[in-house]
């Protein structure tokens, strides 16, 4: 733990307990502490805010999971990172039959689901209802964040979702159908920043809330930099529906970024991102030997003599000092036939979203003509350098000025009937000349390249587009449910919902973009490309 947060919590717990922090319209005279030392009661952790405040960093290490890795495996890897083309594993699950061949295992698929109700909603039910009996807005805002970063990841894998009327028990229809999930996004966005900017301009010390002791995240409680996050929530979230409804993507992107307190910016302090954590990722990559580079990220990655590709990943052991991805969707007999393939790097960071993301969203919404403060190249080169600047690569100005590289074609040195031609041709640096689509690539390109190893916004976000230029699978067992060239386009709904919740999963199959087809070739609402 970093000797600045350790201040800041010391600190944090002495002022809280003092009660100088509680300007807001909580009380501020709690009753007289006279108690054994050993024990701890309501009147003391209302006094430093644990009773509401500790619910906090459960949620923060589950919006990602931390441990077990088993956990994340079926949350995200074997479906986010797999399907954004970030990864791929050498194993073969199910016999071969599996998400990577497009037969959906239904005891994986429900997991990102149970964790987010279980380790996420219910918490902060808690928490908000604690909040509420005391007048703690500013932990309300905080809740209404982290429900909009955990709940907008499981609506972008199933659809409708619960979320308005989560913890109602006397209601059967109680899914929200994905437009009214997205309107629901952002009134809590809009909320939670509106109760928090007063209180950030008024704090004495912007680096110290009543947020610190239990923010494990690196913004270490601060709430300028909560508000930006929220900021950049809104105009990720305004950006994935800018087909489908542009005039509310337009407004709510540019209210976004013209906020007094901005997007995040800054790669050296402004990731949302957890730190010194033994990623899962490591544990997937090298103790269980169940994931590896994917064949997208080596096509790309190499073509563009990208200097990222050393932070993301390992040469193989296959062809000795190559880069080497395994292709989604082939025929894998044995893992001792695909363990050779590029490893990950060890990962000590949980990052979930980054400046550079930032830049490219708003490099998209300049390019749409929305007001994003800079023109879409200027916005789009600084997206790169900030990606750059996150791995200690330095100046970014000959990559972006690469007018000639383009992605190379796959060969598997394993087995060539999975070779194919390279998806896409796109070059680098930036043409003020090219029409909307070829430019769209190449900012959804870049920001598929810096989001790494966030895989499933990369998957919302190529689902979106169509960007960057993937590889369809070698193997469809879907049985006709999903479409080879079109690719999966979201997960079937939780079994464990399905079976407690009946009438309400039967009810959101009803919803439009569902159309009561609950298969993985039905594309989400803000899905129209």
């Amino acid at each position: 733990m970093k000797i600045k947060r350790i201040i800041h919590i010391i600190s944090g717990i002495v002022l809280l307990l003092s009660g100088v922090l509680l300007h807001q319209s909580c009380t501020s005279e709690f009753e007289e502490i006279n108690t054994d030392p050993y024990n701890v009661y309501n009147d003391q952790l209302e006094a430093d805010f644990q009773i509401v405040g500790g619910r906090f960093s459960e949620v923060l290490r589950n919006i990602y999971t931390f441990t077990p890795a088993w956990v994340t495996q079926l949350q995200q890897n074997l479906i986010g990172d797999v399907f954004s083309g970030y990864m791929m594993p050498p194993t073969p699950f199910e016999g071969n039959s599996n998400n990577m061949t497009y037969d959906l295992v239904p005891g994986w698929n429900e997991w990102p689901w149970n964790v987010a109700y279980q380790s996420i909603m219910a918490p902060l039910r808690i928490a908000d209802a604690e909040a509420e009996k005391r007048g703690f807005n500013n932990f309300l805002a905080w809740s209404k964040i982290c429900r909009v970063a955990t709940m907008h990841r499981v609506t972008d894998i199933y659809g409708p979702i619960i979320y308005t009327r989560f913890g109602e028990t006397d209601v059967t229809d109680n899914y929200d159908c994905q437009e009214n999930v997205y309107d629901a996004f952002f009134k809590d966005l809009d909320d939670a920043i509106d109760m928090l900017t007063p209180l950030a301009k008024e704090l004495e010390n912007p680096d110290l809330t009543p947020f610190t002791p239990f923010d494990i995240s690196d913004f270490d409680g601060s709430y300028e930099k909560w508000i930006r996050f929220a900021n950049s929530l809104r105009l990720r979230l305004a950006i994935r529906i800018s087909l489908v409804d542009p005039d509310r993507a337009r407004q709510e992107g540019e209210a976004a970024v013209s906020h007094e307190f901005g997007v995040l910016s800054d790669p050296s302090s402004e990731n949302f991102q957890m730190d010194n954590v033994n990623h899962p990722l490591n544990i997937i990559n090298n103790s269980w030997n169940d994931i590896r580079m994917g064949a997208p990220m080596e096509s790309i990655l190499v073509g563009y003599e990208d200097q990222r590709i050393s932070q993301y990943f390992l040469p193989s052991e296959i062809v000795e000092g190559q880069y080497k991805g395994i292709r989604q969707g082939i025929e894998i007999v044995s893992k001792d036939d695909y363990s050779p393939f590029s490893k990950l790097t060890i990962q000590n960071s949980i990052v979930l979203m980054t400046a550079a993301e930032v830049f490219f969203l708003k490099a998209e919404g300049a390019l749409r003509e929305w007001n994003m403060g800079g023109t879409a190249q200027d916005l789009y080169e600084q997206g790169i350098q900030a990606s750059f600047d996150q791995h200690g690569l330095g100046d970014a100005s000959t990559y972006y000025n690469n007018n000639t590289s383009t992605p190379i074609d796959y060969v598997d040195t394993f087995n060539a009937d999975n070779n194919i031609a390279a998806a896409t041709d796109i070059t680098i640096q930036w043409d003020a000349g090219a029409d909307f689509e070829t430019n769209l690539e190449r900012i959804i390109t870049q920001k598929w390249i810096a989001m790494y190893p966030e895989g499933q916004e990369a998957w919302s976000e190529f689902r979106r587009t169509g960007y960057p230029g993937l590889f369809p699978v070698v193997i469809n067992n879907s049985g006709g449910t999903i479409s080879t060239t079109e690719f999966i386009k979201r997960i079937p709904f939780a079994q464990s919902d399905i079976a407690t919740n009946p009438a309400g999963v039967e009810a959101a199959r009803g919803c439009p973009e569902i159309g009561g087809a609950d298969i993985g070739g039905t594309a989400l609402w803000w899905d129209v490309n």
